[in-house]
């Protein structure tokens, strides 16, 4: 009997114990990878919210990029963290979709090295063309300048595998137009060339794309969201302009290494909801283009694993790989 209650005792003593260690979480800063450099939209994202968490858990979250490989060198980082809760990753539509059919090889499986917190935002991809490049006013005549020349029209993109490359391969694929594919290291060189003239054509995010088309050096001949954006109301859809069910998104979600405590998730779960739900928070990211999300973490899992079918298909179809 002496041997029996203590040992209930020791298993009640580990129970509150392990209370006790969620309740404090968390208990030291929390760093958040972002696998991008810094200065992008998902350094803007991550450090916009991020000041806001620190504010909220009273632990600062330190915001690290570790940018490379299509985020592959961020993601392996956090994959090999402990599962404390102290290492978060802001991954993308790359990061946990893409990758996986992309690459013959990946040193991180997406669903069975992390678990999803949320997903965060999504950036709407505009249809854009240098107007001084390219005699283009619609989808409908993009295609026809593209098919009376065909592979002749270059397009931009940030890098092979990017939401921005594989939105303009699944449009190939849609349309049967060939256009050819000049990859950058970036959004930024792609964006410069664009404006320069030294390639017509590229999908591009609302955040980067705005300005130049508000200047007119950039012309937007329709966005690959599932309905018209609020910054752009008189922009047609890819679908409204001829391709139904056409819908492509360059999105983020945060996870942990597998493993993490179930209350630690649910607790990052809550707090990113409550930072990204505050009004301030939400104006500042639409301000740069960035439409909100929340969700649960099982939602986020099966967003991603739709996502990775339907990106799948594209890259299969248009017998994309990289080494």
């Amino acid at each position: 009997m002496l041997r029996f209650i203590r040992h209930a005792l020791a298993v009640i003593a580990a129970c509150l114990l392990g209370s006790a260690h969620a309740q404090v979480y968390p208990a030291k800063p929390v760093r958040l990878i972002v696998p991008y450099p810094a200065g992008g939209g998902t350094d803007f994202f991550a450090r916009t919210v991020g000041a806001q968490l620190s504010a909220q858990l009273g632990q600062q979250i330190v915001v690290e990029n570790r940018p490379g490989a299509a985020t592959i060198v961020g993601a392996e980082a956090v994959a090999k963290s402990p599962p404390d809760g102290y290492t978060v990753l802001l991954g993308d539509t790359a990061t946990f979709s893409v990758n996986p059919s992309l690459y013959r090889k990946l040193p991180y499986d997406p669903q069975k090295d992390f678990v999803p917190v949320s997903l965060t935002g999504r950036f709407a991809l505009l249809l854009v063309v240098n107007p001084s490049k390219l005699n283009a006013n619609s989808v409908q005549q993009l295609v026809d300048e593209a098919k009376k020349a065909p592979g002749k029209i270059d397009y931009a993109s940030p890098g092979p595998g990017s939401p921005h490359h594989l939105a303009m391969e699944m449009f190939k694929q849609r349309t049967g137009a060939q256009f050819t594919h000049v990859a950058y290291k970036g959004a930024g060189p792609a964006i410069q060339d664009l404006l320069g003239g030294q390639v017509p054509l590229m999908f591009l995010d609302l955040a980067a794309g705005a300005p130049q088309i508000k200047s007119g050096k950039l012309k937007a001949l329709a966005v690959a969201s599932d309905r018209r954006i609020q910054a752009m109301p008189e922009l047609p859809t890819v679908a409204e302009a001829g391709l139904a069910g056409f819908e492509a998104w360059a999105w983020q979600a945060l996870a942990v290494p597998a493993g993490t405590p179930r209350a630690i998730i649910e607790r990052l779960n809550a707090e990113f909801r409550k930072a990204v739900g505050a009004p301030e928070i939400r104006q500042k990211l639409a301000d740069a283009g960035i439409d909100p999300l929340q969700s649960s973490p099982e939602e986020a899992a099966a967003y991603a694993k739709s996502e990775t079918a339907k990106w799948a298909k594209v890259i299969a179809d248009g017998h994309i790989s990289v080494e």
